[in-house]
């Protein structure tokens, strides 16, 4: 019977199979330009690895080997043991996963500062995520989001965006917020507050402003009813303003509105109560007209000097003529109301003074 030798060890199985690939382009005799050759001939092919597996091997890594074998013979493509020992310390990984368990939606970034607070070191976010996930407890995490690139209008009036906020509560009754903002220098070039989300409101925000800012080139809105109504529509269309809504379910386009709203709320809205019987310091108010003429002062028609709109030169045609609007309130279906000249009414239906001063 025929004795048989021992059998090679992982690492020695690697080692023969790496000076199997690089023997014949390692021989002294061949010229740069034959060995070069051979080298991306076996760098472009697979090769069945001791472990069972097809790999291809790079061109970098052969010549790595190549220059390992000359300098310390066949020890040095013998690969080193792997480190065995954990180099993490238990108790932290311990903690680490306890911390994921109390609350699954902690992220590694999170569970890794709470680690930093309490013990004064943790491992980094990548080894946090490798354990939780051989613990299973990675959750599964939000479909990626399409992103959108950075947008800005070239000029004033090129571009409006208009959208409604829900304000707080007067007197048991809900509030409402329309307001446009110019996209190029971010102005709030109308807004008015109002107890109702419709057309009614959306035209005592919108008129002022076509008649102190002019008319801009486009109007980028949500599809709010009061944004669809026939009424907008038709005073778009008769102002040749081009009227654009967004796409259901993708408000990215509207941020920067969004942002001014997030403005009133923090800084207006949140000091400002309607409940009588509210102990918090905050103000009391008790009519709309109170609440406009706080929210003129954050974003409204008071310019300061510098302001963008301010100082330009008017868009021709866009201050110098009246432009007649459709009228927005049932009883004046059909008849148009100038935006340069004031209406007859004392008060709208919100209690707001309707009667003003403007250009025309």
């Amino acid at each position: 019977m025929t004795k048989q030798g021992p059998v090679p060890s992982e690492p020695g199985r690697s080692g023969v199979f790496r000076y199997q690939l690089i023997r014949g382009a390692a021989d002294p005799a061949l010229s740069p330009k034959a060995r070069g050759r051979l080298v991306r001939q076996i760098a472009a092919s697979e090769h069945l690895h001791p472990s069972g597996r097809c790999v291809r091997v790079s061109r970098d890594t052969l010549d790595r080997w190549i220059r390992a074998w000359r300098a310390g013979g066949f020890d040095a493509l013998v690969p080193s043991p792997r480190q065995s020992s954990p180099r993490l310390p238990v108790e932290v990984i311990e903690m680490a996963i306890a911390l994921k368990r109390e609350n699954p939606e902690r992220t590694a970034a999170q569970v890794r500062r709470i680690l930093r607070a309490q013990m004064g070191w943790a491992p980094g976010e990548r080894t946090l995520q490798r354990h939780f996930a051989e613990q299973s407890l990675i959750t599964a995490g939000q479909p990626a989001q399409p992103v959108f690139g950075r947008f800005e209008a070239e000029r004033p009036n090129e571009l409006w965006t208009g959208d409604a906020l829900h304000g707080l509560r007067l007197d048991g009754r809900k509030t409402y917020l329309f307001a446009f903002l110019d996209d190029h220098s971010r102005t709030a070039v109308g807004h008015r507050f109002g107890f109702a989300e419709d057309t009614v409101r959306l035209a005592a925000a919108l008129r002022p402003a076509l008649a102190s800012r002019g008319v801009p080139t486009s109007v980028y809105v949500d599809n709010g009813s009061a944004f669809v109504d026939a009424w907008l529509l038709r005073a778009c269309a008769r102002l040749g303003i081009r009227l654009i809504h967004s796409t259901p379910g993708r408000p990215q386009g509207r941020g920067k509105i969004e942002r001014f709203f997030r403005t009133v709320r923090e800084q207006f809205l949140l000091e400002l109560t309607g409940d009588a019987d509210d102990q918090t310091g905050r103000h009391h108010l008790t009519d709309l007209l109170e609440l406009n003429r706080g929210v003129h002062r954050v974003g409204g028609n008071g310019l300061p000097p510098s302001d963008p709109l301010r100082d330009r030169p008017a868009p021709a045609g866009a201050l110098g003529r009246r432009w007649t609007v459709p009228a927005a309130h049932p009883t004046r279906a059909g008849r148009g109301i100038p935006v340069g000249r004031t209406t007859h009414r004392d008060q709208d239906r919100d209690g707001v003074p309707a009667r003003q001063h403007l250009p025309g």
